[in-house]
């Protein structure tokens, strides 16, 4: 198949012909979308509650914390190179690399549960400390193939067409969001473990898929590939060259993601050590289940998920007839207002519902946004320019996790979320009054 403009017969259409007919997909932007989707179900059935697999293995608040901060770390690094890889040797062999790796990680995150504590003497190596390990691994495909989804996209897609473009990739994305939490309030429904063992051993399973499928599927003859590796020197030219467009998206960003950042990995103790509330539900032949808090905390995030679902395609849509920084600007504020909001909710199973649907709508600006990172890059720089954007955002917000862990831990985890709010509303604000347009959806 070509990578001119796919037309479908309506009498030869599949599902997956009907949903690229549907949303007009090139060939690799659905390739990559059906590699989201797995890659996706891995990570997002574990990542949200390593929280709790931290805790579990000894970790304290402060640990949490630092354990965000090195999430962070690892974001602002990895991507940079990701894109300089991506744009040096293609995005194919590039992802195919990433999603072994990442495999590998959730096997060393499984592993960990049946490690015991190593004495060195001066020191003693918990558990706990082998989950840090894995996220090196696990994160390769998430972060480091950034670049290369950007510039696979952009390839692949019309300039004024872009936010559709990601929506699609974000759909199968947020498909596997919805399903993954879902999966795991199933196999941790009674409590936390033995069941995430479980979880974890589903998502290698899916990260091996996932790479399989990418990179035999894959068309790369027109894959954009560079003609020398310049590494890291290359890092300040690439920051220069930043579309002016980028630079006050950026900041903005940065406020929010920052905010984000000091409170994310804290949400599910939130639901599991704060308020301890999990959720009785009758079902008609099934009965009534009687979900632990870890299992209500991954029916949650389905819920958000469902709604990230629902509303990404139609607010692509709308940015084609708004321009993106409406869009943009409403998934920022929902990003900044959330953690205030939480932490002050009620105990009440149908509070915290209507607050994780509310959540959910921050994704909606998810498509907006990255148009608005890559449009106004050069054709073949997509890589280069998502790779520097993410690695000065990552930069800016690698000590959040450990202010929130240290404000958690130290003062009060209500103090902590207030604070992210601040921080976060302080982004949405600028980039009201800063925020630029992207000139293909003027």
């Amino acid at each position: 198949m070509s990578r001119e403009q796919v037309t479908v017969d309506a009498e030869e259409t599949g599902p997956l012909e009907t949903f690229q007919q549907f949303f007009s997909l090139k060939r690799d932007v659905l390739v990559l979308s059906l590699a989201m989707f797995a890659f996706s179900l891995g990570f997002q059935m574990t990542n949200r509650f390593l929280s709790e697999y931290l805790v579990f293995l000894g970790a304290t608040g402060l640990i949490v914390g630092i354990w965000g901060t090195f999430g962070n770390v690892i974001g602002a690094v990895y991507p940079y190179y990701g894109g300089v890889i991506s744009d040096r040797v293609g995005s194919r062999y590039a992802l195919t690399v990433f999603g072994f790796l990442s495999a590998i990680g959730f096997g060393v995150w499984l592993a960990a549960a049946f490690v015991d504590p190593i004495d060195l003497g001066i020191v003693t190596i918990e558990p706990w400390v082998w989950v840090f390990v894995g996220l090196l691994l696990a994160q390769c495909w998430k972060s480091f193939g950034i670049g290369g989804h950007y510039a696979i996209v952009k390839q692949a897609t019309e300039p004024d067409r872009l936010a559709r473009g990601f929506a699609s990739t974000e759909t199968f994305r947020r498909a596997a969001f919805l399903l993954a939490p879902l999966i795991v309030a199933v196999l941790v429904a009674d409590e936390f473990m033995p069941g995430f063992l479980g979880v974890l051993a589903i998502a290698i399973g899916f990260a091996l898929l996932g790479t399989v499928v990418q990179h035999f599927m894959y068309e790369a003859a027109e894959d954009t590939v560079g003609k020398e590796f310049d590494g890291f020197g290359r890092l300040v030219e690439d920051l220069r060259a930043l579309p002016d467009p980028l630079r006050p998206l950026l900041v903005a960003d940065t406020f929010v993601r920052f905010a984000n950042g000091m409170v994310y990995v804290f949400f599910i103790l939130v639901i599991t050590r704060m308020l301890e509330i999990g959720w009785t539900v009758t079902l008609p032949a099934i009965g009534t289940i009687d979900l632990a808090p870890a299992a209500f905390f991954g029916v949650l995030s389905g819920i958000e998920m469902l709604v990230a679902l629902l509303t990404m395609a139609p607010a692509a849509k709308v940015a084609e007839r708004t321009g993106l920084k409406p869009v943009v600007g409403f998934g920022f504020f929902v990003y900044a207002a959330f953690p205030v909001m939480l932490i002050f909710a009620p105990e009440s199973v149908w509070v915290l519902i209507a607050l994780f649907a509310f959540s959910g709508l921050r994704f909606a600006g998810l498509p907006a946004h990255k148009a608005l990172i890559v449009g106004p890059a050069e054709q073949g720089a997509g890589g280069r320019v998502t790779g520097s954007y993410y690695f000065v955002r990552g930069l800016v917000v690698i000590p959040s996790g450990l202010l929130g862990g240290i404000l958690w831990q130290y003062a009060t985890p209500e103090l902590a979320f207030t604070v992210a709010s601040i921080i976060g509303m302080i982004g949405v604000v600028y980039f009201a009054v800063f925020g630029e347009e992207f000139e293909a959806y003027q």
